[in-house]
């Protein structure tokens, strides 16, 4: 049975499901030689208002969890989409900061700006099915986003042809007369942003260590460090000529043949296994619950989720001191209508209210009215995962 079947089959709680994330991330320190290992993941699958996407709310997460670290060495694992490239760059400023070697993991997906936090890493650790990405920079337009470069290409492109003495084809007009010279510097800028970013890291970081040309083991100068981190950000920002689309995956040979080495996480038998297993567990947490972004580190964490919609989604009914003793889960039955509370208790002399069901063991409640069954797996992760504690099954009579 594969690993990720093997774990939606056996866990059954919230509480479980994070102890098992953490159990990984400790067997990946050790795999990494005691390195400080910090979380920054996020839901690639969501849809609707949910943004998955590096923005500036992610920073005091992100402060919070690297706050509990100590150490030399920091292995980020590392799941985007992408998002703001100012923030991206905060956050390795953050890093670098504070430990003087660090490391990107990439499970799955690390696209645009969460390639660009890559590029500043000392170290980038991929398998066979990771994926980074073109960080040619998106902007906004009228409603629509779309690729800097593209613009930019498109653009000269009209000029050139104008250039030749040729008319100007009227398809372009429309176009054109919404194009002002701020959205060109706009675009201009926001390409070299990222170009610069990378150049500088690279040459800085990646290339630090790279001294001698191992084809004729003569020194390796500065400007020819620069040189090739120039020729790799260029390469990465070529989403019309190159890439195509700015979603394009680029596996290890794709960025092995741009002059970057990748660790390949096959290397290592025993950090491939707790490397498949903890991105196993992550996905299994973003299916379950309504988590969309995962800050942790092997012995904390902190989470930014969506508020759920329809049953579990009303508030806690019982608290003290601001810590949550219990919570009613309003039921609609989907065979005959009825509507049911159920009560879920975090603390074991919370008294069952009256006309409230107790949480049921196995999270599956029986409709009082027509014995229809209702699964509760997802709503009891949720709450388990803003209280922070595991639902008490056992609730007391009233």
């Amino acid at each position: 049975m594969g690993v990720f079947s093997d774990y939606v089959n056996s866990i059954r709680s919230f509480e479980e499901l994070q102890q098992k994330r953490q159990e990984q991330l400790k067997r990946i320190a050790v795999a990494r030689g005691g390195s400080q290992v910090l979380v920054y993941a996020a839901d690639l699958s969501v849809q609707g208002n949910i943004n998955p996407s590096i923005d500036v709310a992610d920073l005091m997460h992100f402060r919070d969890q690297l706050s509990n670290l100590k150490g030399e060495q920091l292995d980020l694992i590392l799941q985007t989409p992408g998002g703001s490239g100012e923030v991206a760059q905060d956050m390795v400023r953050i890093i670098r900061k504070k430990f003087s070697r660090f490391c990107v993991l990439v499970p799955g997906w690390a696209k645009s700006a969460g390639t660009i936090i890559a590029m500043g890493a000392d170290e980038i650790v991929m398998s066979d099915e990771s994926a980074l990405g073109p960080i040619d920079a998106q902007i906004a337009r009228n409603g629509n986003v779309f690729s800097a470069d593209a613009f930019i290409k498109g653009f000269e492109k009209i000029k050139a042809e104008v250039a030749t003495g040729a008319p100007l084809n009227k398809a372009y007009i429309p176009m054109l007369q919404g194009i002002s010279p701020g959205d060109l510097e706009n675009a201009e800028n926001a390409l070299g942003f990222a170009k610069v970013l990378v150049q500088e890291w690279l040459t800085n970081y990646k290339f630090a260590s790279w001294n001698i040309h191992r084809s004729t083991g003569e020194p390796v100068t500065r400007t020819e460090k620069e040189a090739k981190a120039l020729e790799i950000a260029n390469a990465l920002c070529a989403q019309s000529e190159r890439w195509k689309r700015h979603g394009r995956s680029l596996m290890i040979k794709d960025l092995e043949d741009l002059g970057l080495r990748i660790t390949n996480v096959a290397e290592n038998s025993e950090l491939d296994d707790a490397f498949r297993r903890y991105y196993a567990l992550q996905h299994l947490t973003f299916e379950r619950t309504a988590i969309y972004k995962i800050f942790e580190t092997p012995d904390s964490f902190v989470f930014r989720s969506a508020t759920p919609a329809g049953p579990g989604a009303a508030p806690f009914t019982s608290q003290r001191d601001g810590i949550p003793r219990a919570a009613n889960i309003g039921v609609i039955c989907g065979r005959c209508g009825s509507n049911f509370s159920v009560q879920a208790n975090f603390d074991p002399n919370e008294p069952l209210k009256a006309g409230c069901i107790p949480f049921p063991e196995n999270n599956a409640v029986d409709c009082p009215s027509c014995g229809f069954r209702t699964d509760l797996t997802a709503i009891r992760n949720n709450l388990e995962a803003q209280c922070k504690k595991a639902i008490v099954i056992a609730a007391k009579g009233a």
